[in-house]
């Protein structure tokens, strides 16, 4: 594993920009460049269902800052730009593409269901699908026609999109491959970025637990999101033998990982201070 080489930095009080479920982004210290802050909450079915996992913020930053890099390392542009403190980046500021892509090598989940078919189940090659984000309407799913109907991306955009989606399954399908997991589907979410005088779009938002299905491959076992959704258990360990074998675990003491769950409204913990971490290689 190559080692991380982090920069600490404590920020001073900066202004809010927006909060999503699992993340809030603010001001960045730099034009052209924002905070994006991890939180420990943790909700399912469009935000019916709703809880806090201690811990979780921390894990995914670390997660998601190595995934990142090793993406970098392969020539895929993204919005990263380098971790502040345990639970923060800084990310370049882009304008969101309102698509979810989700790449699917396996069937599981929702899809399983729509097509009823088996849960477990490996399609043929790997399916590319696109969700129009908006909460209000469920994320319904979309084809290119919507997408070029709605204005939403262009036809050269979305050739770009579609070429990186593939290149990150290709990717992190190995990767996850090497420390035994399985990389059954995931979420990507990408941005326009403008940078001298020309605009690319970059892979933005973040990879973690959170947003991929992964499963052990000897044991099937789930160790992502899917364990809070079905009230698996184990929450808390999920993701952080997902860490351990990619050899980001945070050191003991950085964080607690205490799980309240509220099938309706979240019990909102307060949160830890975070500890200055070790670089830890494993």
């Amino acid at each position: 594993m190559h080692p991380i080489k982090r920069k600490i930095i404590n920020m001073p009080p900066r202004k809010p920009i927006y909060e999503g479920k699992a993340k809030q982004l603010f001001e960045g210290p730099e034009p052209g460049t924002l905070i994006q802050h991890f939180k420990d909450d943790a909700t399912a079915f469009n935000n019916v269902k709703k809880g806090v996992i201690n811990g979780k913020g921390v894990l995914n930053n670390r997660i998601s800052e190595y995934l990142m890099l090793r993406l970098h390392e392969m020539s895929i542009p993204t919005h990263f730009i380098r971790t502040l403190n345990m639970r923060e980046q800084l990310i370049k500021s882009v304008q969101i593409v309102p698509l979810e892509v989700i790449i699917r090598n396996v069937a599981a989940g929702s899809f399983a269901k729509r097509f009823n078919v088996q849960e477990g189940k490996p399609l043929g090659h790997p399916l590319i699908e696109y969700c129009y984000k908006n909460d209000a309407l469920g994320d319904p799913f979309v084809t290119e026609e919507h997408i070029f109907a709605f204005g939403w991306a262009t036809p050269s955009e979305m050739d770009e999109i579609r070429m990186y989606a593939f290149r990150i399954n290709d990717f992190l399908s190995g990767l996850f491959m090497g420390i035994g997991i399985r990389l059954v589907d995931f979420k990507l979410e990408f941005g326009r970025l403008q940078e001298n005088d020309r605009e690319q779009i970059i892979l933005a938002d973040e990879i973690s637990p959170d947003n991929c299905r992964l499963w052990d491959m000897k044991t099937g076992h789930k160790l992502d999101k899917d364990r809070f959704r079905q009230d698996l258990g184990e929450i808390e360990d999920a993701y952080r033998e997902v860490a351990r074998r990619l050899g980001v675990m945070p050191q003991d003491g950085d964080s607690s990982y205490v799980i309240e769950v509220n099938a309706k409204t979240p019990k909102m913990a307060k949160k830890p201070t975070p500890k200055t971490a070790k670089k830890k290689k494993k």
